[in-house]
C-alpha cells in the first residue's frame, strides 16, 4: 500500500509560499506583531530592493531602496499632519545603513529646510539652510552644524562671510552692514567679534547709513 503524506499541520502552505516569495525578491507584503507593514522586495528574508514600510505607532512612511533590511540608497520619509492627517515629507534623499548619508532634502516644522549633504544621519559637507526667520547660510556643516567655511544673510540683507566653527561666527570674517554701509573684518570667537577693523562700505546706497562717515586713518 502506498505511502501518502500530507503537510504538517504546523507549517502550512501559505507559510512556504511567504518563504519562498521572501527568499526569490518577489513582492511581497508583510505585518509585523506591532502592526508595522512592508511591501516590496525581498532577499534571504531581509526587505532588499524597491519597497514601502508603513509604521503603525507613528503613521510615518518609508518609500524607497532596501540593503540587507536597511534604507540604502534613494527614499522620501513622511509623517502624517497630527490635525489634518495629511502626510508631509520630513526627508528625501540618499541613505546608507538606515542613516541620511550624501544628497537631501530636510522640511522641519514652521517652515525651515535644509539641503545639502550627509553624513551618519547628521549635515556634514555643503549644504543651504533656510531659516523660519528668513536667514539663509549657505557653506560648510559639520555634525549637524555650521562648520568650516559659508555665509549668513539675515533678512535684512545683511551677511556674515567667514569661518564657522560649533554653528557660530569663529576665526577670520567679515560682516557687511548694509543697511548702513559698513563693514566689519575681523576676528571672531564663539559668535563674539574680538578685534578687527569697521570702513564704510556702500554707505551712499545704504537705507539708513550713520549720521557721520567712519574718518580715514
Amino acid at each position: 500500500m502506498p505511502i501518502v503524506k500530507y503537510p504538517r499541520a504546523t507549517e502550512p502552505l501559505w507559510h512556504e509560499w511567504d518563504e519562498k516569495a521572501q527568499k526569490c525578491g518577489l513582492r511581497h507584503t508583510v505585518y509585523a506583531v506591532n502592526g508595522d507593514q512592508y511591501t516590496g522586495e525581498w532577499l534571504n528574508n531581509l526587505k532588499h530592493g524597491k519597497g514601502t514600510q508603513v509604521w503603525k505607532r507613528t503613521g510615518a512612511i518609508y518609500s524607497g531602496d532596501w540593503k540587507f533590511g536597511k534604507r540604502d540608497g534613494y527614499g522620501s520619509y513622511s509623517i502624517p499632519d497630527p490635525v489634518t492627517k495629511e502626510y508631509k515629507k520630513v526627508y528625501t534623499g540618499w541613505w546608507k545603513n538606515d542613516r541620511k548619508c550624501g544628497y537631501g532634502a530636510t522640511f522641519y516644522p514652521g517652515g525651515e529646510r535644509y539641503e545639502g549633504e550627509w553624513s551618519s544621519g547628521l549635515q556634514s559637507g555643503w549644504g543651504r539652510m533656510y531659516y523660519q526667520d528668513g536667514s539663509i547660510y549657505e557653506g560648510q556643516w559639520l555634525a549637524g552644524r555650521p562648520g568650516g567655511q559659508g555665509m549668513l544673510r539675515l533678512p535684512n540683507e545683511n551677511r556674515y562671510e567667514g569661518g564657522w566653527k560649533d554653528g557660530k561666527k569663529h576665526g577670520p570674517g567679515k560682516f557687511f552692514y548694509l543697511d548702513k554701509g559698513q563693514l566689519f573684518e575681523g576676528i571672531w570667537a564663539a559668535d563674539i567679534p574680538k578685534c578687527g577693523i569697521l570702513i564704510d562700505f556702500g554707505r551712499d546706497e545704504a537705507p539708513a547709513p550713520t549720521q557721520y562717515p567712519i574718518p580715514k586713518v
